[in-house]
């Protein structure tokens, strides 16, 4: 399978990538941790299939120093003992805003709260707006059949400087 087209070789896609990409930039640059931000990526593009963003974020996590069974188990995080209360409430708001065809209502009110106790609200606007936009890299990425395997660890932050 190959990837369908280059968006940077269009100009509507060239500028439309640029776009997005400057505001990736802001939730990189969020208080919300880093690592946090790295696994909820991660976990989103594994639910929505996205091989090359789910190839990017594990080795992204890895580059950063993050230990394999924490990379490896993000799948299965509700039946793992290796993630923090405040990234369990990350990623559960990241499966609900996520599976919103799955969960009709969106993130339940207890989800929201769980995250609320952990996160204040320039953190929860990065969380909000990070779901948003990897759910939108993760349409595009699958839209495009873009493979996983190829990415170099450290290539979206060498982007962001």
């Amino acid at each position: 399978m190959e990837s369908r087209l280059n968006m940077f070789d269009t100009e509507v896609g060239a500028k439309f990538a640029k776009r997005f990409a400057t505001a990736a930039t802001v939730l990189i640059g969020s208080p919300l941790p880093k690592v946090t931000q790295e696994l909820v990526m991660l976990r989103v593009s594994q639910i929505n299939g996205c091989g090359f963003c789910t190839d990017a974020h594990a080795k992204d996590l890895a580059h950063a120093g993050e230990p394999a069974v924490r990379i490896n188990l993000v799948a299965a995080w509700r039946e793992s003992t290796v993630y923090t209360e405040p990234e369990r409430a990350a990623l559960a708001l990241a499966e609900e805003g996520t599976r919103l065809a799955d969960a009709h209502h969106g993130v339940s009110d207890e989800t929201w709260a769980q995250a609320r106790k952990h996160y204040d609200d320039e953190q929860i606007a990065a969380l909000v707006a990070l779901v948003a936009q990897i759910n939108a890299a993760n349409r595009l990425g699958v839209i495009l059949r873009q493979q996983g395997g190829s990415y170099k660890p450290g290539a979206f932050a060498a982007t962001a400087d």
